[in-house]
């Protein structure tokens, strides 16, 4: 089954001829016009307005007027301006990278086995008052040495700024295995620097069972969930 949400169509439509259309216009406040800024526009708009699933064409025929109210329109293209100033001047660490370099690629093997690694995600707290930690740079490395992570959309090191509340997370990239159902351990370790603490490292090991291909998409159910790491002041 194949479900789709109709308002990606939608967005990103009107997002594509906000842009052009702004662009012609020569504002001071767009700095930026790229395939990333874009994309990162249509999410912002997608994650403020309520989605309109469906599963075929008829789903469709029955969203026609909907999709076609003059107030929806009109609310989107509000969003997306909105959206455009915000990305503008706050771009993302990754911005200036080539799109392919924004998206997995799996070397040729996209079809063959490969260990594929969960989603780790953890947060960081003070020893003292269990309260998250705001600035840290978080390290994530693969024997000894920093993992590659799936994308460039991936940071790592990975560093906790205020919004993020102590949260971290990583996606490593997939290793090529010589055959599907093999099963793997692999070590790692996280590294924590932070100022005014003492630099903390953590090792643990991860079994991974190797599949038929790469996977090419996030998946929210197969993430790690890491215990609360803890550091101290000096």
């Amino acid at each position: 089954m194949n479900v789709h949400n109709l308002m990606e169509d939608v967005v990103i439509k009107a997002v594509n001829t906000l842009y052009d259309r702004v662009k012609g216009e020569n504002v001071t406040w767009l700095t930026c016009d790229c395939e990333n800024c874009r994309l990162d526009t249509v999410s912002y708009v997608l994650n403020r307005i309520p989605p309109k699933y469906v599963v075929s064409g008829r789903g469709v025929t029955h969203n026609v007027e909907y999709l076609a109210s003059s107030q929806l329109l009109a609310d989107i293209d509000s969003l997306a301006l909105e959206g455009m100033r915000t990305v503008s001047s706050t771009k993302r660490p990754f911005h200036t990278e080539n799109r392919e370099d924004c998206t997995i690629q799996a070397n040729g093997n996209k079809t063959k086995p490969a260990y594929n690694f969960f989603t780790f995600m953890g947060v960081v707290l003070d020893g003292n008052t269990f309260e998250p930690v705001t600035n840290a740079k978080i390290t994530l490395k693969l024997n000894g040495k920093p993992a590659e992570m799936v994308d460039k959309t991936w940071s790592n090191p990975f560093n906790l700024v205020p919004s993020t509340k102590g949260v971290y997370s990583f996606w490593v990239k997939s290793i090529p295995a010589k055959k599907s159902g093999e099963r793997e351990f692999f070590n790692f370790s996280i590294e924590i620097e932070a100022d005014g603490y003492s630099e903390s490292v953590y090792h643990f090991e991860v079994p991974i069972m190797s599949e038929d291909s790469v996977r090419q998409t996030l998946d929210s159910t197969y993430t790690l969930k890491m215990k609360d790491l803890v550091i101290f002041k000096k």
